[in-house]
């Protein structure tokens, strides 16, 4: 048996072509970003449980790694955001398409329980929506 202990999940990082863009994105999810954010190389930002969310443009990438290239396509990372009831799942939604973000899935009674959307961030990321709903009676 190792004694080293395992590294722990601690982050998740997005290479974004507009800080800008994504910050706004995401502050409208809640998160909070230091003021003056926008202007910087790199952002980070404290999630509950301890996880991390950085952002990072592709300039400052590309800085330190020179042969990098954005990907391209979406679906290569996907977020989700636990709402607190299914017509807060149905206001995030409407709050961020109408702000100009795309809205990839409307918000649908899914059947494994959950009201579910997803809309993309500027990036075109994958961000789900989600609120358990309410127990019918059988």
């Amino acid at each position: 048996m190792n004694a080293t202990p395992a590294p722990q999940f601690a982050v998740v990082g997005l290479a974004v072509s507009d800080l800008a863009a994504s910050i706004a994105f995401y502050r409208r999810l809640g998160i909070e970003f230091p003021e003056g954010a926008e202007h910087e190389p790199h952002v980070e930002a404290e999630l509950p449980g301890g996880l991390r969310l950085t952002l990072d443009p592709e300039s400052t990438i590309r800085a330190f790694h020179p042969t990098w290239r954005a990907p391209t396509g979406g679906g290569r990372v996907g977020l989700a955001f636990r709402c607190e009831s299914p017509a807060h799942v149905d206001a995030v939604y409407e709050d961020l398409v109408g702000a100009g973000h795309h809205g990839e899935l409307k918000p649908w009674d899914a059947f494994w329980g959950q009201r579910y959307a997803s809309v993309h961030d500027p990036d075109g990321n994958g961000v789900d929506l989600f609120a358990p709903l309410p127990e019918t009676a059988g």
